[in-house]
C-alpha cells in the first residue's frame, strides 16, 4: 500500500519552537510504523517563505528577505536533522513556487 505524509509547511518568520518539532515527530512516528508494516511511504515536510509578516520580520532584524529566509529555513532543516526526522524530502515554498 502507498502512504503519503505531510506536515504543515512551517512559516519562517520566526525560529522553530517546540510546537513545530511535535508535529515533525508525530508525522514521524507515523512515516516509521507504515514503512515497518511494509508500506510504501513518502514523508514531506518543510518551510512557508512569502508573507508580509516574514517581510517585516526580515526589516526587524536588518536582512534582506532572501537572507533571512535561508537562515530560518536553514533552523527548521537542523532541527530536522537533529530529531532523525525520516523525511524524504523538505520544500521551501517561496513566493515564486518551490526553490
Amino acid at each position: 500500500m502507498k502512504f503519503y505524509i505531510t506536515t504543515s509547511i512551517a512559516y519562517v518568520n520566526s525560529r522553530p519552537h517546540i510546537g513545530y518539532a511535535l508535529e515533525q515527530i508525530q508525522a514521524d512516528v507515523l512515516a516509521r510504523y507504515h514503512r515497518l508494516i511494509g508500506d510504501e511511504v513518502f514523508f514531506l515536510t518543510g518551510t512557508d517563505e512569502h508573507g508580509a509578516k516574514i517581510v517585516r520580520a526580515a526589516e526587524t532584524a536588518g536582512k534582506e528577505p532572501s537572507e533571512f529566509t535561508d537562515e530560518i529555513s536553514g533552523e527548521f532543516v537542523k532541527l530536522t536533522k537533529k530529531l532523525n526526522i525520516s523525511n524524504d524530502d523538505f520544500i521551501r515554498e517561496a513566493l515564486a513556487g518551490r526553490i
